[in-house]
């Protein structure tokens, strides 16, 4: 149906509709890091580093289905657990790319990747986004920001005439251009072309850009549509059943001895005690958001 759409020139349907196409059978098991306010409907159990972050603009986190919090660069799950992981819109964040993509090879045998493409990123930029990322040849090409904007100015050219035609018009009605979309199997082929830079750098940001948007009519039916879309095309049924806990490991150790405590799970080995929150495993050690971005 998207490859319908994109050939008849109608390729902001098909950008929508990108989102139900995962390459998986019906039987495998799809981890999804990243997921935010909208996880993809295929995906079994979700992963994301926060409940409220301005790196989303405050929007809720769904936990639709087994979820964890955790981060990607130490992903708190057994090695191989997943036949596929999606990460959409997630590694661009990372001040640690080469870790973020190990970790997804580690627990799954395949998966999807989605970034702006590095041209995008150069021109119109995010606070909080750390890393460029193109496709050449089907590698990944990463460069390291060493500060949210590269080119300042490049950027000022850009927003003085042309940024509200490219946002508004060019964008919208060809987002594949903009874009990369990655599959891989078995490994992730990639480079990144400057390791040296430190790409840890702290996000300022100004939180009155992210007060939540009061939503009109049209925007709450929107919601609800989109709700009840997920809901029925989601694998619900096989979601409940799932043991979350047979797939766990401990994000500090790596030990998979844990036990469930009053106050959450223990890992055995290292002692460490993961609290759970409203139903929600946080697998974040003391100390370890201090490796990864914020």
């Amino acid at each position: 149906m998207m490859r319908f759409f994109r050939k008849i020139g109608m390729e902001s349907i098909a950008w929508s509709l990108r989102r139900l196409y995962v390459p998986v059978h019906k039987d495998a098991l799809v981890l999804e890091v990243g997921s935010g306010g909208n996880p993809y409907c295929r995906a079994n159990v979700l992963l994301d580093a926060y409940e409220s972050t301005h790196e989303r603009h405050w929007v809720p986190l769904v936990a639709d289905r087994p979820t964890v919090l955790g981060f990607v660069e130490h992903l708190p799950f057994k090695n191989g657990a997943f036949d596929f992981v999606i990460a959409s819109h997630v590694l661009e964040h990372s001040s640690n790319p080469e870790r973020f993509l190990y970790e997804l090879q580690r627990v799954a045998r395949a998966g999807y990747i989605e970034v702006p493409d590095a041209f995008m990123e150069r021109i119109n930029p995010y606070k909080f986004h750390r890393l460029e990322i193109t496709l050449r040849e089907d590698k990944l090409i990463i460069r390291k920001k060493s500060s949210w904007i590269v080119e300042h100015d490049t950027v000022e050219l850009y927003e003085n005439k042309v940024k509200p035609f490219l946002t508004a018009e060019l964008i919208p009605k060809h987002p594949f251009a903009f874009h990369v979309r990655y599959y891989w199997e078995n490994n992730i082929d990639f480079i990144v072309v400057n390791p040296g830079v430190d790409a840890a750098w702290e996000a300022k940001l100004d939180d009155r850009q992210y007060v939540p948007e009061i939503k009109n009519l049209r925007g709450r039916i929107s919601g609800l549509l989109l709700r009840l879309l997920r809901s029925w095309l989601s694998q619900n049924s096989r979601n409940k059943k799932i043991d979350l806990r047979s797939l766990l490991i401990c994000p500090g150790c790596g030990s998979d001895t844990l036990s469930s405590i009053p106050a959450g799970i223990l890992c055995n080995k290292c002692g460490i005690n993961y609290p759970i929150r409203r139903g929600i495993p946080v697998m974040i050690p003391d100390g370890l958001s201090k490796c990864v971005s914020q």
